[in-house]
């Protein structure tokens, strides 16, 4: 099994498929690298696609308390293009991932080819983050107490799961499956490093006003905690634009692969054009009809 090393000595596993202009997937909390599958083999047919188990998700390790952070998940990013001996990539993250690509591009910008933030969001508006803390802190408990499998039960049947499990039951079984294996230990520090202590986005609006990296929101129009993050994303990212995705949840790019796969692919090769643009400011007068 191939492996790389954080700057930070944890080892990461990784696939890679195909060549070309590197993309790298970066997974959500009830993912691995197995959730992008459908993004693997689209892309690798023109990419170098990438995609790695983020620290706690075995095969990669799985290290003490105190390693698991906002800035540990968008640094281990930078890790696995060191290793790789990647200059810059397209990255691309969903939720828990999302947030560290979002993050990434923030400090790194330089790496970053162009940025794709998908179901990004969950307790980040400033009124819910106490509601949110308290969840997650109920999650952790919840997984150590019962262990992975039975907690993935809970977790993998929340509200913004049903629409995987109405589209595509097989999908949802084997992403069930999937969850299921996942390590106890590893999960619940994850839930608890980087889930339950990450900043709000509502801290981040200079940086996201000062990001120049073209940038892809992408969310479910029934995932209702990315709804409202992702129209202030857009709204704060001079180079960003914003899909929703119809009768979506969480899960996106495992509910609607062909769509996710089509938008991505878009936005790639609108980038390495050049023919990405910043939006207009003339479209932010905060008037309705532009008559004074």
């Amino acid at each position: 099994m191939p492996h790389l090393s954080t700057d930070d000595g944890v080892k990461l596993y990784y696939e890679e498929a195909g060549s070309g202009t590197p993309v790298v997937f970066v997974h959500e909390f009830a993912g691995d690298s197995r959730s992008w599958e459908p993004q693997m083999r689209y892309f690798a047919r023109r990419y170098r696609a990438i995609a790695f188990n983020a620290r706690g998700y075995p095969p990669s390790d799985v290290p003490e308390d105190g390693r698991y952070s906002q800035n540990r998940a968008r640094d281990d990013i930078r890790s696995v293009l060191d290793a790789l001996r990647i200059e810059k990539a397209h990255i691309v993250g969903l939720s828990m991932g999302g947030f560290a690509t979002l993050h990434f591009g923030l400090e790194y910008p330089s790496r970053a080819i162009s940025l794709v933030v998908a179901g990004c969001g969950y307790g980040a508006e400033p009124q819910k983050r106490r509601l949110f803390f308290e969840e997650t802190q109920k999650a952790a408990e919840l997984i150590a107490r019962e262990g992975m499998a039975e907690a993935s039960k809970i977790y993998g049947a929340g509200p913004t799961r049903v629409q995987l499990q109405n589209k595509d039951p097989r999908g949802y079984g084997e992403f069930m499956a999937q969850l299921a294996e996942h390590s106890t230990e590893g999960s619940a520090r994850t839930m608890h490093g980087v889930q339950a202590r990450r900043p709000s986005l509502w801290d981040l609006e200079e940086g996201m006003r000062a990001l120049g990296v073209p940038t892809l929101i992408m969310s479910g129009d029934e995932d209702d905690p990315c709804l409202e993050p992702g129209i202030m994303m857009k709204r704060m990212i001079p180079a960003a634009a914003l899909v929703l995705l119809p009768n979506s949840g969480h899960a996106i790019n495992l509910e609607e692969p062909d769509l996710f796969n089509r938008f991505c692919d878009d936005f790639f090769h609108q980038v390495e054009s050049g023919r990405w643009q910043r939006r207009d400011p003339r479209s932010q007068t905060g008037s309705i009809l532009g008559v004074r």
